[in-house]
């Protein structure tokens, strides 16, 4: 096994990235990175703030070119190397990004009539066009099938599957149509590198058709046919096309292809397993289990834990989804998040650009790790994307409120961190309401890595102490794992994770008087978030500036 090596091919939002992992103690020996070529920093954009589309052609030369690299990269690094070693491949994307393909599987957008069409394209997680078409999914499933909802949390997303769906077969009915079926692209990319594109061989992952698609083995898989008839006739004629073949990530869709394997040096034949989303095998990289939340943290957040499939657990309110085997074979996957974290840091440094271009986030982390709890007098709500846990309102902004005529950029700065700190404690707090405990914290992704305070103020606000992953590139390294128990080198998870997964030595302890201040500030923030984010409020927010004066005031003392 120290000669075996397995890839994780990782689909983000910008770019994709191959990584090459030692089976034997996951040792990552080489990576590469490519920006996609279409629209701005990989994402195709309009005057609708809602869209959000990628050209499929990025999928493909994304990963011949990464996979090439990182090969060359391991020669460079790994005396002896050689692509033969490589045993497997395992793919993680974003999610939910389903793309329209035809009959033969392959994307409508690689059609010379609609290569230019947005709608043909991929519609990107963070597209939020369809969201009155979520709002009739989920206003039809309370009448019609209120199991559906249970398992996603109450509320469907304008982030999933069907909504996106349904909004292009209305607003642009020729791709629609010309549409054979529909693939995630989770699904898309095992799809591709293994020839097994066409409907006939097609296997979609439990991941995505669970969380985003309301599939479910126990009704029958997608939604029904009546059901998505009440909808529109053609989403019942569509689901009749869809693959019956849906399967865990340890399994294989099957081999490498021949022309694969020739055009980036791999061996034909190596299995690549079923696709997921980048949370799901993030948290496998962060070695998940029982009691453990695993948070990803980047321009958005993804909260990922699991529990075992042999107990009785209640649906929980809010959540992305409750799903047999989404992240785990024998566990249900349970899936929370907030819809930006990384991203409304990036809106006031690089949008707002506070004094021009001259503070940068390094230097505002610095400027903002000087601030006490309390002090700014500020508190902002985390919604400048909608909310996606546990209020699943895409229809909700973002808040600040406390600022005076001295109010720094620093000090807005640290509000915003701790507004996402708010966030995340209701989404602990949800999990554990519902029987759900948590008795650790993992983190992964760019901000648990570069950000000192982010962190710090994390674990100031929830209590908890907050972990980080061994691995900076965590969702990658889980699909390198999936390859390896795909490929047999592990007989499962817990054996692989034991091996190739690790944790940081660094770890954010609560510091007890933030802590303190913090107590007397959720309430605040749970006020705010009840009063705007749902309908069942019925209170005073005088209290609520005042409150803050006050706190601000004994910080500054």
């Amino acid at each position: 096994m120290s000669n075996q090596y397995t890839i994780g091919l990782d689909y983000g939002t910008n770019s994709v990235r191959a990584l090459i992992v030692n089976v034997a103690n996951g040792a990552e020996v080489a990576a590469a990175v490519w920006g996609y070529a279409h629209g701005t920093a990989g994402v195709i954009l309009s005057k609708d703030p809602n869209l959000a589309r990628q050209h499929p052609a990025d999928y493909i030369k994304g990963a011949e070119i990464t996979i090439k690299k990182a090969l060359a990269g391991a020669k460079r690094s790994v005396r002896g190397f050689k692509p033969e070693q490589v045993v497997g491949i395992g793919v993680d994307t974003t999610g939910s990004t389903p793309l329209p393909v035809d009959a033969n599987g392959q994307p409508v957008a690689f059609q010379k009539k609609f290569t230019n069409n947005p709608a043909a394209m991929a519609w990107l997680w963070k597209d939020h066009t369809g969201v009155g078409e979520a709002a009739e999914i989920t206003a039809l499933a309370k009448k019609m099938r209120p199991q559906y909802l249970a398992k996603c949390g109450g509320t469907y997303s304008s982030e999933w599957f069907w909504s996106k769906i349904f909004h292009c077969l209305r607003v642009a009915p020729d791709v629609f149509d010309a549409a054979h079926s529909w693939m995630e692209l989770a699904d898309y990319v095992p799809a591709a590198l293994t020839g097994s594109e066409s409907p006939n061989q097609f296997i979609a992952g439990v991941c995505a058709a669970g969380h985003k698609a309301m599939w479910n083995a126990k009704w029958g898989g997608y939604p029904d046919g009546k059901f998505l008839s009440a909808l529109h006739p053609k989403l019942a004629k569509l689901r009749r096309r869809l693959t019956s073949r849906v399967q865990t990530v340890d399994r294989a869709v099957g081999g490498l292809t021949i022309a694969w394997a020739k055009k980036t040096g791999l061996t034909a034949g190596i299995p690549v397993a079923v696709g997921a989303f980048d949370a799901h095998l993030g948290a496998i990289g962060c070695g998940i289990a029982p009691g453990t939340l695993v948070k990803i943290i980047g321009t958005s957040t993804c909260d990922i834990a699991i529990s075992p499939n042999d107990k009785k657990l209640a649906d929980v309110p809010g959540l992305c989804g409750i799903v047999d085997g989404s992240v785990r074979p024998g566990y249900f996957g349970l899936e929370a998040g907030q819809s930006a974290v990384g991203d409304i840091f990036n809106w006031w440094v690089d949008y707002i650009q506070p004094h021009g271009k001259n503070l940068s986030h390094k230097k505002l982390d610095e400027e903002a790790m000087k601030l006490r709890a309390g002090e700014s007098g500020l508190l902002a709500l985390d919604w400048n994307n909608g909310n996606r846990t546990i209020l699943v309102d895409q229809r909700l902004t973002g808040l600040l409120i406390g600022q005076t005529l001295y109010t720094s950029p620093a000090e807005i700065y640290r509000a915003l961190i701790e507004a996402t700190a708010y966030g995340a404690l209701t989404i602990i707090n949800r999990f554990e309401e519902y029987g759900v405990k948590i008795s650790q914290v993992v983190n992964c992704g760019g901000i648990s890595e570069k950000s000192a305070i982010t962190m710090q103020i994390y674990a100031d606000v929830t209590g908890r102490p907050m972990k980080v992953s061994r691995s900076a590139q965590t969702c990658a390294l889980g699909a390198a794992i999936a390859g390896a128990v795909a490929s047999g080198a592990y007989k499962n998870f817990t054996a692989a994770q034991k091996v190739m997964t690790g944790l940081k030595p660094k770890i954010y302890r609560p510091d007890p008087k933030a802590h303190a201040v913090y107590k007397r500030l959720y309430p605040l923030y749970k006020e705010l978030h009840d009063a705007f984010g749902t309908k069942k409020w019925n209170g005073n927010l005088y209290r609520v500036m005042k409150e803050l004066i006050e706190i601000r005031n004994r910080a500054r003392q």
